[in-house]
């Protein structure tokens, strides 16, 4: 995997870092906690929360604020960019008969967590109070994941490309859900034709229009010249439009740099997710990539901290959904849309794994945390349920402990390397 240990325990252990910190602050002083959270950096400026104040709308810039909706727009744009090399390039992992297993078992690790989240909602009676909470179960974190299933598997088990295949196609649903059944606001669809504008603007000059010019030379002057003279600053520009964009239209403004994504020059090919081969191409979305690395790992510290601070006390039914949803729904719904998808549909599984590995990497792929967390204060207003969704994601680390146990209870052998 081009070693990829590093980054992803430095992005592991500062987000969990951030998330205990939280943990333990809330439940030991849950005022200054909140406080700290709500800090209001500047008011009545031109973004953040809006609110009423003697009929006019004036907006106030927080902290929760600055890393929930605009340093959490960095973490998708490279969730985002992994997405599009899968998808656009000739060897991408989600592309072709190769893919379609792991994204049919996605599809079945995205309905059961939803079917036992409503389905218990339903039975408990508060289905009404918390069924705007349906995907909060559905997300995957990759990082953690992939942690996990190199514990399980080992390194080299084909186990792992499956997970990684699946977590990436799981971030692509999961985005695709954020835009549209949790927006931010009233839905103004129209300034989205700022955003997808000025990624088709920063397209055509910055990217196609050089290349278009420098046809037939070598030595692609204009090209080069682009690179050189303006580097990243037009997607910069662009990305602030775009974001803008999107806090504008009613949709979460922390998706606001995925139109921006696929208007960068990227390489003809892609080593993975996390690995750290990829800082020596050259291609400019590979370079924003590995200059982003570390103000990422920066602000997942603060997202744990803003986000994990819940009292123990908060804990109800919500929590326990979610968690069920995740524990259960997962390993279930990949099990049974894998092997559907493997045996009926005759599309088989990698070599050397099994079909009882995909109930293993169900209990992997249960590990929600980042994302979940970030569903779960969109879904439900700040307040007890979400305090208790919350915590369910939190739990969700239990998880881990689940695959190893079922990782020696299906007997999977390590492959390292």
């Amino acid at each position: 995997m081009y070693r990829v240990w590093n980054y992803v325990t430095n992005y592991s252990l500062l987000l969990i870092a951030g998330a205990l910190i939280a943990l333990i602050w809330a439940n030991i002083d849950a005022s200054s906690y909140h406080h700290f959270v709500d800090f209001v950096i500047v008011d009545h400026f031109f973004i953040g929360h809006a609110h009423e104040e003697g009929g006019q709308i004036t907006r106030t810039l927080t902290l929760h604020y600055l890393v929930n909706d605009i340093g959490m727009a960095f973490f998708f744009a490279i969730a985002a960019k992994e997405v599009w090399e899968a998808i656009i390039l000739e060897n991408g992992s989600l592309r072709g008969k190769k893919a379609m297993t792991p994204l049919i078992a996605t599809a079945g690790g995205m309905f059961g967590p939803i079917a036992v989240y409503l389905g218990l909602a339903a039975v408990l009676g508060v289905y009404e109070t918390v069924s705007r909470g349906w995907a909060i179960p559905t997300a995957t974190d990759i990082a953690f994941s992939y942690l996990v299933g190199r514990m399980v598997f080992g390194a080299g088990h084909p186990a792992i490309r499956f997970l990684l295949l699946l977590a990436i196609a799981d971030d692509a649903a999961g985005l695709i859900i954020l835009a549209i059944f949790y927006p931010s606001g009233d839905l103004a669809p129209e300034w989205l034709i700022l955003s997808f504008g000025a990624a088709f603007a920063v397209f055509v000059l910055a990217n196609w229009l050089p290349r278009r010019l420098d046809r037939g030379n070598q030595l692609r002057p204009n090209s080069t010249w682009v690179r050189q003279k303006l580097s990243f600053w037009p997607y910069l520009i662009a990305g602030c439009l775009s974001w803008y964009g999107f806090q504008e239209s009613g949709i979460h403004p922390a998706l606001g740099l995925l139109p921006i994504v696929p208007a960068i020059p990227h390489a003809d090919r892609a080593f993975g997710i996390f690995a750290e081969a990829e800082q020596y191409l050259t291609d400019l979305l590979n370079w924003i990539e590995h200059h982003l690395k570390y103000p990422v790992e920066f602000v997942l510290f603060f997202f744990g901290l803003l986000n994990a601070g819940v009292e123990f006390s908060a804990i109800a039914e919500p929590t326990w959904l979610v968690l069920l949803g995740l524990i259960i729904g997962k390993p279930v719904g990949i099990f049974l849309f894998g092997w559907f998808a493997a045996y009926p549909m005759k599309l088989g599984l990698p070599q050397g794994m099994r079909s009882v590995d995909l109930v293993v990497i169900g209990f992997v792929a249960a590990i929600g945390f980042t994302v979940a967390l970030f569903v779960a204060s969109v879904a439900f207003p700040a307040g007890p349920v979400q305090d208790a969704a919350k915590m369910g994601a939190l739990f969700s680390f239990g998880a881990a402990v689940l695959s190893i146990i079922a990782g020696k209870a299906f007997r999977v052998e390590k492959v390292n390397g």
